[in-house]
């Protein structure tokens, strides 16, 4: 009969942690008791007790409910529980199912940050970062400003979003999502028909200061980054295109539902036969356009710019030989078509 008891879990010692299922058997302004069978008779009483309110308001003797042991024995002689600890325990266990099963749920925003938007599940914080916006929602705010970004995200509060869980962390009580993974399968099938190398047709839909969004055949949408607008260096991507310009990009990358693509492809490559035009030791003009840390930066056509090095400057200050705007004489150090450089060297006048 031992064997037979102990086989079913029966006789088997609990552990604090463990979740166990009760009946009740008593209430108090304060405390609950419940009726855990063989192993014993179980309370939830104190903090334990008010974090669970809610739940425990409508309960009459008889009812079943789960609870978690946080102590074996009371001074009281009962098994102390958690009834919150239980919930959340198994919520977390079912939000790592649907997790696991790819299974889309839906949320509503609850508020939002320059990170992205919050929301709440079963009473666990859960997250949507920026970056799994579907492409619909993403904040596409010329310069990216910050607080227009945040304004954008601010409109979504008390909307209904679709998402995939992505990540679970239980000790941080906290779920992070996804909008566009709903998509993804979706989105990549049809992105087998592309390739790189591919040219497609699309419309802006959008400018931050880090590139500019394409939308092409129809419900797909990959970017253009600042580096592939223009063969020549550019501070704003406003400076190449505007949110509804119609223009034709090629395909660069493809990674999953992911599509990079690039304007500059398309155009002719400036520096193709620049090593013809400029030679090293040759004396040329160039306007100064930009100072950086490491040098200035120096136009000698309309694509085509050198770089004047920091260490090119007996006094290590390019500001007191340049001027940002003006016209100087430079000796070519160095051309390398192929990296797109050429370094260059101040001439004293």
């Amino acid at each position: 009969m031992k064997e037979l008891l102990e086989k079913n879990g029966l006789l088997r010692p609990p552990k604090v942690g463990e979740i166990v299922e009760g009946k009740v058997i008593g209430k108090k302004r304060a405390a609950v008791f419940l009726d855990l069978g063989p192993i014993g008779t179980g309370t939830v009483y104190g903090r334990e007790f008010f974090e669970a309110k809610e739940e425990l308001r409508g309960l009459k003797k008889g009812d079943r409910i789960t609870a978690k042991i946080i102590n074996l024995e009371t001074d009281d002689g009962f098994i102390d529980l958690s009834i919150s600890s239980a919930s959340k325990e198994l919520s977390f266990e079912t939000l790592n199912k649907k997790k696991e099963d790819g299974e889309p749920i839906k949320i509503r925003i609850s508020g939002a940050n320059r990170g992205g938007l919050t929301a709440e599940i079963s009473g666990i914080s859960a997250f949507l970062p920026v970056s799994q916006l579907a492409s619909e929602h993403y904040p596409k705010v010329e310069g990216g400003e910050k607080i227009k970004i945040l304004k954008e995200l601010q409109m979504f509060i008390g909307k209904d979003f679709e998402v995939k869980i992505i990540d679970i962390f239980p000790r941080k009580n906290q779920i992070i999502l996804s909008e566009k993974a709903k998509d993804f399968d979706k989105l990549r099938k049809k992105l087998e028909n592309y390739k790189v190398g591919d040219e497609v047709k699309g419309e802006i839909t959008g400018v931050t200061d880090f590139g500019a969004f394409i939308k092409f055949d129809k419900d797909l949408e990959g970017l253009i980054h600042i580096s592939e607008l223009d063969w020549k260096i550019i501070d704003d991507p406003a400076e190449v295109v505007k949110t509804g310009d119609k223009v034709k990009a090629k395909i660069i990358e493809v990674s999953g539902d992911k599509v990079s693509l690039s304007l500059k492809a398309l155009k002719k490559d400036p520096w193709d036969g620049v090593g013809e035009k400029y030679k090293k030791g040759d004396i040329i003009s160039g306007k100064v356009t930009k100072f950086n840390p490491f040098g200035a930066f120096v136009q000698l056509s309309k694509e085509i710019q050198g770089l004047c090095h920091i260490s090119e400057f007996e006094s290590g200050k390019m500001e007191d030989v340049l001027e940002l705007g003006k016209k100087y004489k430079f000796q070519v150090l160095s051309i390398d078509e192929k990296e797109h450089r050429m370094s260059l060297r101040p001439v004293k006048e």
